[in-house]
């Protein structure tokens, strides 16, 4: 049988893994990347959204041209929600491959 770790061995253990874990370059890479791009989507649509909001408060006799049988409001507001979804589309393609990819990759070393 095999002797089982005490609570204080096994934090030892997990604190020696989490040490590696963030000392590992490929670790790195990952947190780096992962950092970048969640930034870059934040920051675009942060621009899409408060664009949009700002059009509203200072030139709202913009969003009130009419475009067909509706106001351009209409259309811009579709936009930033259909913006927003394919950002979402974006990300998790890209989670879904090169993330994945990668974490498996940093699990691998460990």
């Amino acid at each position: 049988m095999s002797e089982e770790q005490s609570p204080q061995e096994s934090q030892s253990s997990t604190d020696h893994t989490a040490h590696k874990m963030l000392q590992d370059p490929q670790f790195k890479e990952l947190a780096r990347r992962k950092t970048s791009i969640s930034l870059t989507m934040t920051a675009i649509m942060m621009l899409i959204y408060f664009g949009f909001i700002f059009l509203m408060a200072f030139a709202p006799g913009t969003l009130k041209s009419a475009v067909g049988s509706a106001t351009l409001g209409i259309p811009l507001g579709i936009g930033v929600i259909m913006l927003a979804w394919i950002l979402t589309g974006i990300y998790v393609r890209w989670a879904n491959s090169e993330y994945d990819e990668m974490v498996a990759r940093v699990k691998e070393r460990l």
